[in-house]
C-alpha cells in the first residue's frame, strides 16, 4: 500500500528544503543590514582618509554654493567607487561568515550566463 503523501504534491525533502532556504534568507537580514552600516562607516572614513591626502579642504558637498563642477564631479565619483567596493567585500565576507555558520549560502551560487 502507497502512502498518500508519496503518491500526491511534492516530497517532503522539497518542501523543508525550501523552508530552509527561506529561513536562511530572513536570518541573513539582519546580517545583512549591520554589513551595510559597516560599509557605510569605512566608506566614509576611506574617502575622507583618500580627500585628505588629495586637498586639505573639506570633500564637497551639492549643497556647498563655491564649488567647481569639476571637483563635486571627482568627490562624487570617488565617494561611489569607495563605497561601492566596500560594500561589495563586506557583504560577501558577511555570506561567507553566515555559511560557515548556519552550512547555507543566502543568496546565488553563480552569476547568470550571460
Amino acid at each position: 500500500m502507497r502512502c498518500r503523501a508519496a503518491s500526491k504534491g511534492p516530497a517532503f525533502g522539497a518542501i523543508s528544503q525550501g523552508y530552509a532556504l527561506g529561513m536562511g534568507r530572513i536570518l541573513f537580514i539582519p546580517v545583512s543590514i549591520l554589513g551595510g552600516l559597516l560599509a557605510a562607516f569605512v566608506s566614509k572614513k576611506s574617502v575622507d582618509f583618500v580627500w585628505s591626502r588629495v586637498t586639505d579642504r573639506e570633500i564637497p558637498e551639492p549643497e556647498h554654493r563655491e564649488v567647481s563642477w569639476p571637483q563635486l564631479a571627482a568627490a562624487l565619483a570617488l565617494e561611489g567607487a569607495i563605497f561601492r567596493l566596500s560594500r561589495g567585500l563586506i557583504e560577501h565576507a558577511s555570506r561567507r561568515g553566515f555559511e560557515r555558520t548556519t552550512g547555507r549560502w543566502p543568496g546565488e551560487e553563480q552569476p547568470d550566463p550571460a
